[in-house]
C-alpha cells in the first residue's frame, strides 16, 4: 500500500479547503479524521499524484473504497463516480437541508454507492452547512 507523503497530503487538504470533497462535510464536524484518498484506487493502479487524490471524510472514503463506477439507482446503468478533480461539484449535486441529490446520473450513481444520505450524515452536513 501506498503511503501519501505528509508534504503532498497538506497540499490535498489545502486544496479542499478542509472539506470532504465528495459530500462537502467540514472536517471539524466529526471526530473521525478525515481521509486522503485516491481516486482511481491503488488497486487500479491509480497514482499517488496531486491529481489522482482526493480529501475525504471517513464515511465517504469508506464506502467509495475500490469502486471506480456505480448501478443507476433507477435504471441500473453501470455509471462512472464522481471525480473530483475532473468533474464541477455543482453540475452533479444539490445540497439541500443537509440531503445530497444527484443532478446528473455520475451525481445519482455517487450518492448511492456512497450512502451520502445516511441519516448521521444529513445531519451532520445540516448542522453544519446551513
Amino acid at each position: 500500500m501506498s503511503r501519501v507523503p505528509a508534504s503532498l497530503a497538506a497540499k490535498v487538504r489545502a486544496r479542499a479547503s478542509q472539506r470532504c470533497e465528495y459530500c462537502c462535510l467540514p472536517e471539524m464536524a466529526t471526530q473521525a479524521s478525515f481521509e486522503v484518498e485516491h481516486i482511481i484506487p491503488l488497486k487500479h493502479e491509480g497514482p499517488t499524484t496531486l491529481d489522482n487524490l482526493a480529501f475525504a471524510c471517513f464515511h465517504c472514503n469508506r464506502h467509495k473504497g475500490v469502486n471506480l463506477c456505480g448501478l443507476h439507482p433507477l435504471t441500473g446503468k453501470l455509471v462512472r463516480l464522481f471525480d473530483p478533480r475532473r468533474d464541477d461539484w455543482n453540475r452533479h449535486f444539490r445540497l439541500l437541508g443537509g440531503r445530497m441529490t444527484g443532478k446528473t446520473d455520475i451525481g445519482k450513481a455517487t450518492v448511492q454507492v456512497l450512502h451520502m444520505n445516511k441519516l448521521e450524515q444529513v445531519q451532520l452536513r445540516k448542522l453544519w452547512l446551513t
